[in-house]
């Protein structure tokens, strides 16, 4: 893809969210709408599980945050199967102001990356295919 291309793509994002007692989910969409060259969209389903082959088709990237794993176990589950039934990346995302990530996220991440706009931006961009 060339450059230009890939910097005028309309990247469609599954963030997760739900249970988030440090906003992160809050300060994650604060850092791309900061960076006013790049260009998404979040696409939401209430229910991912059965969401669908036309929803997920249309889905660029994966975007986990890492810090609400816990509380939330069931929707990062429902989404990493949809990632590899989809063959989707994942971004996952550092939890805020720390380095270690869950196991279980780290084996299914295209890329991690932490909390840094401008490599968040490219971390999207460049997320190399599932396996």
């Amino acid at each position: 893809m060339f450059e230009n291309d890939r910097d005028n793509k309309i990247y469609n994002l599954i963030i997760t969210n739900g249970i988030d007692k440090n906003n992160e989910y809050g300060q994650f969409t604060e850092k791309l709408f900061s960076k006013t060259d790049f260009l998404w969209k979040e696409s939401i389903s209430g229910e991912y599980a059965t969401a669908g082959e036309g929803f997920y088709q249309k889905i660029d990237r994966i975007i986990m945050l890492a810090g609400i794993y816990n509380d939330n176990k069931e929707l990062f589950t429902d989404l990493l199967k949809a990632s590899k039934d989809y063959d989707i990346p994942i971004v996952l995302v550092r939890p805020y102001g720390l380095e270690e990530v869950p196991e279980i996220l780290e084996e299914r991440a295209a890329t991690i990356v932490g909390w840094n706009a401008n490599c968040i931006i490219d971390a999207i961009k460049d997320a190399p295919e599932t396996m």
